[in-house]
């Protein structure tokens, strides 16, 4: 190729290039009106929802933890006592029966969704009036936690209860201190349970047919299908189930409130109830507000370490 050929290629390739820059130049001058436009939508999208968490669960978070720095009574003016109502707390036998308890609570509350899980797998076939037994299984979900109490009430009654025609002789379990709080573990979990089958058997129908039948292939059957093919295209469910049972545990209240009034002898109060006892009963809104932030960051520690769980293992 000539000199004068190789001039001229260059000079047509730096016409093409001069040509086609006007045209990037003119796209991105209409995009960038679009891309304008999609940005606004998506805040003027977003800006309600913000609004409304803000509203409802930022600002009363950050208004629990000033006002827990404060003693008030709900009448008379705020008095700064700085960590006094948390030093108080420290000091509170009732606070320590109350964190027991909600450990209690988390311990037999974490058996939900392995629970769950066992009936989720056994309603996800296809056999006659399956749709039926399911509804069964759902039904006490439905029910509100003052229906449960009462439901569970009277099946404890010494006098007249369910329990005493089973075992024969009546046992006072709501009003003795070593079985109260189990009672009313085990009456919470009949709602719990189902609340993460239905989680479990939601997520059971997107599994991957194909995936299922390639570790069948391959020989896995029975307990390593279920722990190394189902087990992990369900991480989204046991996320769910695990930290929704989590906050289910750490702020429970309505059943406590029907079933035993904290009691006998605060001996099933937990944190939930002793913060409403302190507020409701005796005013101390400050000292309450302490109450629910030790609640809060214990239930922070919890679903923080379940998230960062998750995220590792997706990576």
């Amino acid at each position: 190729m000539t000199s004068a050929e190789t001039r001229t290629s260059v000079d047509d390739g730096s016409a093409v290039q001069m040509s086609q820059s006007p045209r990037r130049s003119a796209t991105v001058a209409r995009s960038s009106p679009l891309a304008s436009r999609r940005k606004r939508a998506a805040i003027l999208f977003l800006l309600p929802a913000c609004t409304m968490f803000s509203i409802y669960v930022i600002y009363p978070i950050i208004s629990s933890i000033v006002l827990s720095f404060y003693s008030w009574d709900g009448m008379s003016d705020k008095v700064f006592v700085g960590l006094a109502n948390y030093q108080e707390l420290l000091h509170t036998d009732t606070f320590y029966t109350a964190l027991k308890n909600n450990l209690l609570w988390l311990v037999f509350f974490l058996l939900a969704p392995p629970v769950g899980l066992t009936f989720a797998l056994y309603l996800n076939q296809k056999v006659r009036s399956i749709r039926l037994v399911k509804s069964l299984f759902f039904a006490p979900f439905v029910l509100s936690g003052v229906v449960v109490g009462l439901v569970f009430s009277w099946f404890y009654d010494p006098a007249f209860g369910l329990l005493k025609l089973i075992v024969g002789h009546g046992i006072p379990v709501l009003g003795d201190e070593r079985y109260a709080t189990f009672g009313v573990i085990f009456a919470a979990l009949w709602p719990q349970v189902p609340f993460c089958m239905l989680l479990y058997l939601t997520n059971l129908t997107s599994i991957n047919p194909e995936i299922v039948e390639a570790g069948r292939i391959e020989g896995a059957t029975g307990w390593p299908l279920l722990w190394h093919v189902v087990l992990p295209q369900l991480r989204p469910a046991t996320f769910l189930s695990v930290v929704l049972t989590i906050i289910g545990a750490l702020r429970s209240f309505d059943l406590i409130a029907v079933m035993t009034g904290g009691g006998p002898f605060d001996s099933s109060t937990v944190l939930a109830y002793f913060m409403y006892d302190q507020a409701i009963k005796y005013f101390r809104y400050g000292y309450s507000a302490a109450i629910a932030v030790v609640l809060f960051l214990i239930m922070l520690v919890f679903i923080v370490y379940q998230l960062r769980r998750l995220l590792h293992t997706e990576r």
